[in-house]
């Protein structure tokens, strides 16, 4: 059973709540203020739920169709169809700028629309979230002439993209890539192997362009020999280019999407940036990448919960402990009555609100760093998307796994079944947490490079938010019960964050030991900072939805916000315990020879 409706509601909520008028207010989003912002969410949500959400799983049990000696693939039934409709709508270049034939529409409006996306269909979604990646690469680094060729037809979606990162031998270590590029003209002649590559072969689109990592024949080792070239399927000229589907991946979710093996036998391609510089270029793809990643957490959480308050809502199953709510007119009483499922919802509830919350205000804080006119406006609010993308992608994916879960739980054993699908969306989740750089990355990032950056900078900036935060609300003895916790959350993270920094300069390990325990704290302490905005808003108006919004939140802070504890004793027991054990005592029972 698919139950899907965009929450439209909360998600104009957001907007509003989280500074959309300053976005709408500049002069590159003017068309975009939030009447027609909520407009195009209402339509776009009527379109995810219509015709993206009955092709998902159809596309989950029909899978694709390889065709080894074509080398081609053939997209489940329906979907190819469903692009189509997906292009005239002009949902490719909806956010990307209007010279290339895009709609210019802000990312934080943007990102909201591809969370329905994926909530009603993830392996469709990853077609154009790959080419949008694509395009923001070429956008920054791509040549006037390659920004002329590519960039219209990756923007009308009559060419799709991918990212070519990962070989055999590598996969986050690049600086392990051999595929090999050799000058010849004006281009280059690429050879190599690459593996997992999303929508790498398929039939919605007429080309395909692949992003792909390799050496020049004068690279030096290592990760500052890597260049990055923009190789398409066909040839400019319209001629077959060498680069095939040697194969896909038969995986635990997502099977509507495309995993391939690409080969590419000389294929033609042409440098992106500076040689032995991409890099560079990549990351602007990744980063991307990653925030879209993040929002895949809430999304397929989104859709599970609303799956599971529905069984809840149906289902009947023993009687309530307190007498006063047994339905008299039923020999069982619904399961929502039961604290432990209501515990279930309620974590997801409030975890999912505050996440979709977190990367919405980081989609404005990306609009006004693009967009503002004023550079120092524009360098805080990069700033503060530089620090929390690896949190997001990090934390968002993986809580939202674990939303995912507790949603199965409610419905029981129908939870594990096809029926009610979320057991679809656990399987499609589950890869969130691994690409784009794995989670531990993410933390390494965070620990390793945000933190010490420019002497802690990002990191204060991070703490000038909390205290004007604080300050805001401080006068309102109806904030008291939430800005308390908020406050003791953000003094026990700068706690930790102070003597992490001290026994990281002492012993490097230590940070590979805390970094994703870190990485958590932070994102509570995120989280909490924005479920104190949303407080903030919603005491002064009235109805129903403010309400329970302040209800939700007072759950977060006395339910799910104690977990930093938890996490500070993981920080603060460092490295010891977990290095203490000999590669030998890792060996299974089985392979152990006690000593005599």
């Amino acid at each position: 059973m698919q139950i899907y409706n965009a929450p439209v509601l909360e998600m104009k909520f957001l907007l509003e709540a989280f500074g959309y008028d300053q976005v709408s207010a500049l002069e590159a989003f003017e068309a975009f203020d939030m009447e027609t912002a909520v407009a195009m969410l209402e339509q776009h949500g009527d379109f995810c739920k219509n015709e993206l959400l009955p092709l998902n799983q159809i596309g989950d049990q029909q899978g694709i169709k390889y065709d080894p000696v074509a080398q081609t693939i053939t997209m489940a039934d329906g979907f190819k169809e469903l692009y189509q409709k997906y292009v005239e709508l002009g949902m490719p270049g909806f956010v990307h700028p209007e010279e290339y034939g895009g709609s210019g529409a802000p990312v934080s409006l943007a990102n909201l629309m591809g969370e329905m996306v994926t909530s009603t269909n993830k392996s469709f979604s990853m077609c154009p979230g790959l080419t949008n990646g694509l395009i923001e690469a070429l956008k920054h680094h791509g040549s006037d002439e390659q920004k002329k060729t590519f960039l219209p037809k990756l923007v009308s979606g009559e060419w799709s993209g991918t990212m070519c990162l990962t070989e055999p031998q590598c996969g986050t270590d690049l600086g392990l890539v051999r595929s090999q590029a050799v000058p010849v003209d004006d281009h280059y002649l690429l050879t190599g192997t690459k593996i997992w590559i999303t929508f790498g072969e398929h039939d919605l689109t007429e080309n395909i362009v692949h992003l792909v990592l390799a050496r020049l024949p004068d690279a030096p080792a290592g990760i500052k020999g890597i260049s990055l070239f923009v190789v398409p399927k066909f040839d400019l000229n319209g001629e077959r280019n060498p680069v095939y589907c040697g194969g896909i991946e038969h995986k635990m979710g997502i099977h509507a999407s495309p995993t391939c093996v690409i080969n590419m036998e000389g294929a033609k391609g042409w440098l992106v940036g500076k040689p032995h510089k991409g890099m560079r270029a990549m990351f602007t793809m990744m980063n991307h990448a990653r925030l879209g990643v993040g929002s895949e957490g809430v999304a397929l959480g989104e859709i599970s919960y609303q799956t599971a308050l529905a069984y809840a809502k149906d289902r009947r199953q023993s009687r309530s402990l307190d007498k006063e709510k047994w339905d008299q007119n039923a020999e069982a009483d619904n399961i929502l009555v039961h604290p432990d499922v209501r515990r279930m919802l309620l974590n997801i509830k409030s975890t999912n609100e505050a996440m979709r919350a977190l990367c919405l205000w980081v989609g404005v804080q990306t609009d006004l760093a693009h967009s503002h006119p004023e550079e120092e406006v524009r360098n805080e609010a990069n700033d503060l998307v530089s620090l929390l993308t690896p949190v997001i992608k990090s934390f968002v994916t993986e809580r939202g796994f674990w939303n995912i879960n507790d949603a199965m739980q409610v419905a029981g054993g129908s939870g594990y079944t096809s029926d009610w699908c979320i057991e679809q969306y656990m399987r499609d989740e589950r890869i969130a947490l691994i690409y784009e750089g794995t989670n531990h990355i993410q933390a390494l990032d965070l620990v390793g490079r945000k933190l010490p950056q420019d002497m802690g900078r990002l990191f204060q900036k991070f703490n000038e938010k909390v205290s004007e935060m604080i300050r805001g609300c401080k006068e309102d003895p109806r904030m008291a019960e939430f800005l308390t916790p908020f406050k003791q959350s953000a003094k026990l993270l700068n706690e930790v964050t102070m003597e992490l920094s001290v026994k990281a300069m002492e012993d490097r390990e230590v940070v590979g030991a805390v970094a994703s325990n870190y990485l958590n704290l932070f994102a509570f302490v995120s989280l909490s900072y924005v479920w104190c905005q949303q407080v903030k808003v919603a005491l002064d108006r009235e109805g129903s939805f403010y309400e329970t919004k302040i209800k939700t939140a007072r759950y977060f802070f006395n339910h799910v916000l104690p977990e930093i504890h938890m996490l500070a004793a993981r920080i603060k027991d460092g490295k010891e315990h977990m290095m203490a054990f000999e590669p030998d005592e890792f060996w299974s029972a089985q392979g152990f020879v006690p000593e005599s």
